[in-house]
């Protein structure tokens, strides 16, 4: 199973469309929010199931705050992030996930990529397609792909 998880889009799907087309076939996409109006858009393009959270600047969504959802075996919360202050650290989210029993943990909003993989509990933010604000500046995205065997195997991939 292969699962493409990208953030922070901010309504310009440029770069979304390129990594599509890099990274197709997909069993599943996942958007962690500030679509700012592409919520129609992206399902037509992945061309897969999608599942999508608003951010802090959806603010017509009508996607939902966050979500709990099960990808082949794993239970996994998708945020955005910014109701967990995770531009000040990702520790009251992981709190939240571990109180929720869940193996994973999914947030955007610090347009930062950051994946920590820790006694079975995994926390990603895949950071921004559109305005990555790391050092290097380069627009980034993760791959989750599970294996035959069950185990989930995550890339922080550069579109180049």
């Amino acid at each position: 199973m292969k699962v493409l998880i990208v953030s922070d889009t901010h309504g310009k799907d440029e770069n979304l469309e390129k990594v599509l087309d890099i990274e197709k076939p997909l069993d599943m996409l996942i958007h962690l929010g500030d679509v700012e109006g592409s919520d129609e858009y992206i399902p037509i393009i992945a061309e897969c199931p999608c599942e999508m959270v608003a951010g802090n600047n959806d603010f017509f969504s009508s996607l939902p705050r966050e979500l709990e959802i099960e990808i082949a075996g794993y239970k996994a919360l998708l945020t955005h992030g910014n109701y967990y202050y995770v531009s000040l650290g990702p520790e009251t989210l992981i709190l939240e996930g571990v109180s929720r029993e869940k193996d994973i943990v999914m947030f955007g909003h610090t347009h930062r990529p950051y994946l920590e993989c820790k006694d079975d509990f995994v926390i990603l933010n895949p950071g921004s397609l559109s305005y990555p604000r790391q050092d290097g500046k380069k627009p980034t995205y993760i791959v989750m792909e599970i294996k035959e065997d069950g185990k989930a195997n995550y890339e922080i991939k550069e579109l180049k």
